[in-house]
């Protein structure tokens, strides 16, 4: 008989892949799918070097921005794969079969933590902070980005709410580092 806490994880765990599975069903409607496709592509990192590369033409000291935009997603990339590496989930497409359809490859074999949601929360926090007038633009982004993690089987909702844990706090501490 297994120990009582890992009875309660095993549960959870099981709650949460028919959560999973429910939402990424979802995918079987074209429209849907192709819009979490489109984000979960942006997601990748294009809109994210653009945002980089755009700052000194969108704020006064956007040079500065460029360097300390880099800097911490250098810095999370760095962390997320050590966390990523050493954790080794399984997706939830990998660990369930047939279960979870996987409709975007995957950058890896593993998905805890969503490496996408912690880019794009960490990049709307910035984006709040300096630009925030984007906010329109970035914040629906950042939503669809997560939302396509799971909707396309790559990621559990745990997944994602870890990056954008992780992404919330590496913003919070380039703000405080570097202003």
């Amino acid at each position: 008989m297994r120990p009582r806490p890992l009875v309660v994880f095993d549960r959870l765990d099981l709650l949460e892949w028919q959560f999973c599975q429910r939402i990424s069903r979802l995918s079987i409607y074209r429209p849907w799918r192709v819009t979490l496709q489109a984000a979960s592509r942006l997601g990748d990192w294009p809109v994210w070097v653009l945002l980089i590369l755009a700052q000194p033409w969108l704020q006064p000291n956007g040079a500065w921005r460029v360097l300390q935009y880099s800097v911490i997603a250098l810095f999370a990339v760095a962390i997320y794969r050590l966390v990523k590496t050493r954790l080794c989930r399984e997706r939830p497409f990998i660990t369930y079969g047939g279960g979870i359809e996987c409709c975007e490859p995957a950058r890896d074999r593993y998905s805890f933590p969503s490496g996408h949601t912690m880019h794009a929360v960490m990049f709307s926090v910035l984006v709040a902070a300096h630009t925030p007038w984007l906010l329109p633009v970035v914040l629906p982004l950042t939503l669809l980005i997560a939302i396509s993690r799971v909707g396309l089987g790559l990621h559990y909702v745990s997944d994602v709410l870890a990056g954008a844990a992780m992404g919330y706090a590496f913003a919070l501490a380039s703000l405080y580092w570097m202003g």
